[in-house]
């Protein structure tokens, strides 16, 4: 159900809050993703934690955003990305125009391949430091309205708790030691292993390192996270000479 003109950011709170009640905190971000497709006019959403010259996808409300969260990751380009540098919203109206077409011209053709037109990041943080984004994806061209943006600055608030206080007690029953979070991102601490491989095995620094990651899984059709999967786990060549 997508807000009408007259709802505003105390009827999305109340959405929110309603539909995190009882969620423990390994859930919550995919909850969130989710909530965000019901109070804004988007039709998916992906979060990212801010990572080591790379996002590291977290969570996302359903595959398609979970797709092109990957995309952003292995590419090295888009608004989640952009975001999460500059801490500052990064809002795509149209991927096709000019401008979003050759600031990210191979994830504009890929998003757009995949259905999605328009794109709003929105940073992480408590105006500190930005610990990831929010990004809102949505088929249709086209900018959000003043409010909109409150309510998805609102959801976008709520994630941002939820990834830097929780769990404060063990009341949901999940592990109390932070280690839910870890369990989310379990994985991407594999390209990190990859990008030291190809490290010591070239002589190179790691942003070298992890361009060619980047390079061989795109060239390959696949995501840098399959790839560095295969490369530690030994199950394919290490061919990056």
């Amino acid at each position: 159900m997508r807000p009408r003109d007259e709802r505003d950011g105390a009827w999305a709170a109340d959405v929110i809050a309603e539909s995190v009640r009882g969620v423990g905190p390994g859930d919550l971000p995919r909850r969130l993703c989710q909530v965000a497709t019901r109070v804004l006019p988007v039709d998916c959403a992906s979060v990212s934690l801010c990572g080591d010259r790379m996002p590291v996808p977290l969570s996302a409300g359903d595959d398609r955003a979970a797709d092109l969260m990957e995309i952003q990751a292995t590419l090295g380009e888009g608004p989640c990305l952009d975001a999460a540098h500059s801490g500052r919203p990064v809002l795509a109206a149209d991927l096709t125009s000019t401008a979003n077409a050759g600031r990210w011209p191979v994830f504009a053709q890929q998003a757009t391949a995949a259905g999605v037109r328009a794109v709003y990041a929105l940073p992480l943080g408590d105006g500190v430091g930005c610990v990831g984004t929010l990004d809102l994806y949505r088929d249709a061209p086209g900018t959000l309205t003043a409010r909109e943006l409150h309510i998805a600055h609102l959801v976008a608030k709520v994630m941002t708790v939820a990834l830097t206080t929780l769990p404060c007690d063990d009341e949901y029953g999940d592990r109390a030691d932070g280690t839910w979070l870890s369990d989310l991102a379990d994985g991407h601490d594999q390209v990190f292993q990859a990008v030291g491989m190809i490290m010591a095995r070239l002589g190179i620094g790691s942003d070298e390192a992890l361009s060619l990651l980047r390079a061989r899984a795109f060239a390959h059709g696949r995501t840098v996270l399959d790839l560095a999967h295969e490369l530690v786990a030994q199950r394919k060549p290490f061919d990056f000479e």
